[in-house]
């Protein structure tokens, strides 16, 4: 007996690794032994303890076989030979039942799992080596889709705070493919002009559409009215009977009334009904309980809504515009009205979102307090700028200065539409009389004029039909004015976050804009918060102003609610405009006229006695 066949037969029923080794595969001629002699190879004795043939079909087609990769192959084939049962040799057993055949058959399909494998179960140990070379890709491709996500927010400059944060949309198609979307909306969305998400609005959509409370600010004109517009949309669907499930609440009456007219063009053929309240007693006889009509959304100013406002358990969403202004104290913020609406909606529904173009500290400790799982999502930095906007400022001396730069500009030639931003009413006032004969249309809007004339004075400037509008703060907030070309800052403001949304009058939607800021002596302790905000939308600042000294917290709140005394803006003399100055005059005389009768009196009856 040679070498040869005596490592056959000790190597019967063994399995050989001819991917690996090859070569001593061929050296012991382990493929061609099992060919040539496949007649006289002995019986092999399986795992169970019963004895096979080996199938000398398979084992010719090894012979054939002359790639390694088809060797393996068929060393497979073999050993799966192996684990057929033949039949038995003795014919007793052919006589047993057929219950104990069956479970002597199954018997070798549980040993594939157990600790001791045979041959033909390679397949199967190799499976979980599989899996853990495809489970890393499943983790590369969803750290993939994370850094595609990360890039995207990156570039769009999105901050997110929170957990379970959906990621951003790039199109409105996909919130009619994710989200549900009525399709009607979509098309209501391209036929107002919007082709693709604003960045607060690829942000903020998602998260309000799975009915998640927010805190959200993003520049001026960045399309944060159409950012909580949508979602309500797409939630309540359909007016039904039973109150308001709706509020949106803004801090005048001019913003209201524009939210109300972006929601009806988004709405148009939806059927669902959106109001708005001008005052307090028609909303109650229009929208009490007793009425029958079906509600949707409504549109209001603060103070309407607090005397027409009853506790509703039936309110699903409070939407906040321009939160920062709604939660000062005292007579120019609305706190305490925004209380007594936030303790009237007791629904376990309801969902508040707060949007602003600028942020405060005291509203987000608030609604960390008081919101459930809050999400704060930021568009760029906070309380900037928008960098749509060409700033400067200008150095006009004193007050008389700022009227002959104001006339100079004019002369010079500017693209209306303008506006114009003063400190009080009467220096609007003032302002008015002295532009009016300066050749433009001009007009003036504060809080003095009836509701009736500053809606005309808005659709007016709206038109054209106005070329400069003089306004106080009333219109610094959320007012978007089409194309404003240039806004002016008569008067200096008393706070970065009011010079924030005076210039983003201009600059909107990605259009480009300039804002001219005058400033005299008076107004050096403000400058250098101006400054400092300007420098971070990118425009060029004066080195010296950046280092001016901050002025201390007391007296920043001072110049806040009390802003700077100024002189009254005026050209010409005083005396023209006191009221009919002939009879000032008469009535003079007249006087004195008297005193002297009665002096002359008292001496004649002094020299008669």
């Amino acid at each position: 007996m040679d070498a040869f066949d005596l490592f056959r037969k000790l190597g019967s029923g063994a399995k050989f690794d001819l991917k690996r080794f090859g070569k001593d595969a061929q050296r012991f001629k382990v493929v061609k032994s099992q060919s040539k002699d496949s007649s006289n190879q002995p019986a092999v004795i399986s795992f169970f303890g019963k004895e096979t043939q080996e199938d000398t079909s398979q084992e010719s087609r090894l012979s054939e076989d002359d790639g390694e990769e088809e060797e393996e192959g068929s060393d497979e084939e073999q050993a799966s030979g192996k684990r057929k049962w033949t039949e038995p040799v003795k014919t007793a057993r052919k006589k047993k039942k057929g219950a104990k055949i069956k479970t002597e058959d199954a018997e070798p399909e549980k040993s594939e799992g157990e600790g001791i494998q045979w041959m033909s179960s390679q397949e199967k140990v190799k499976d979980p080596k599989k899996e853990s070379k495809d489970t890393p890709s499943l983790k590369r491709l969803k750290q993939l889709h994370q850094e595609k996500v990360n890039r995207i927010r990156h570039q769009n400059r999105i901050n997110v705070h929170g957990t379970d944060i959906p990621d951003p949309i790039s199109t409105f198609e996909e919130l009619q493919k994710e989200y549900d979307l009525d399709p009607r909306i979509v098309q209501n969305i391209k036929a107002a002009g919007f082709q693709t998400p604003t960045p607060i609005q690829m942000q903020a959509i998602p998260l309000m559409m799975l009915k998640r409370e927010i805190l959200a600010s993003a520049p001026t004109g960045s399309g944060k009215t159409m950012a909580f517009c949508l979602p309500l949309l797409a939630h309540l669907r359909q007016p039904l009977n039973k109150g308001f499930r709706a509020l949106i609440i803004s801090p005048t009456r001019e913003l209201a009334t524009q939210t109300h007219r972006e929601l009806l063009k988004l709405s148009d053929g939806v059927g669902f009904r959106v109001h708005m309240i001008n005052k307090g007693v028609e909303a109650v006889k229009k929208y009490g309980p007793k009425t029958a009509k079906k509600f949707g959304m409504m549109v209001t100013h603060t103070q309407n809504l607090c005397s027409a406002f009853n506790p509703s358990k039936v309110v699903e969403w409070l939407v906040v515009d321009e939160s920062d202004k709604l939660f000062e104290e005292g007579k120019t913020g609305f706190r305490e009205q925004l209380a007594t609406i936030f303790l009237a909606c007791t629904s376990p529904k309801i969902r508040r979102v707060l949007f602003s173009a600028t942020f405060a500290t005291d509203v987000e400790q608030w609604c960390k307090l008081n919101l459930d799982n809050l999400v704060c999502v930021n568009i760029g930095p906070r309380n900037s700028a928008a960098e749509t906007v060409e700033q400067q400022l200008l150095f006009v001396g004193s007050e008389n200065g700022k009227l002959l730069a104001m006339r100079n500009l004019i002369k010079q030639g500017f693209l209306p539409p303008v506006l114009v931003f003063v400190q009080s009413i009467d220096r609007a006032r003032e302002l008015f009389h002295e532009l009016v004969y300066e050749g433009i249309n001009v007009d003036v809007i504060h809080a003095d004029r009836t509701q009736q004339q500053r809606d005309n004075v808005v659709s007016s400037f709206r038109s054209g039909k106005i070329w400069v509008l003089i306004c106080t703060a009333l219109m610094a907030r959320g007012i978007d004015f089409k194309g404003i070309n240039l806004v002016i800052n008569y008067d200096f403001p008393t706070t970065a976050v009011e010079y924030i949304h005076r210039i983003g009058r201009t600059g909107r939607a990605g259009h480009k804009g300039k804002a001219i800021t005058f400033f005299t002596e008076d107004d050096k302790p403000l400058l250098r918060s101006i400054a400092n905000v300007i420098k971070k939308a990118g425009c060029p600042v004066p080195d010296y102003m950046i280092g001016l000294k901050k002025i201390k917290s007391k007296l920043k709140r001072q110049l806040a609610t009390k802003p700077l005394r100024r002189s009254t803006i005026r050209t010409t003399p005083r005396i023209l405009f006191e009221k009919k100055p002939g009879k000032r005059k008469r009535r003079k005389r007249k006087a004195t006229a008297k005193e002297a009768n009665a002096k002359g009196d008292a001496s004649e009856v002094i020299s008669n006695s």
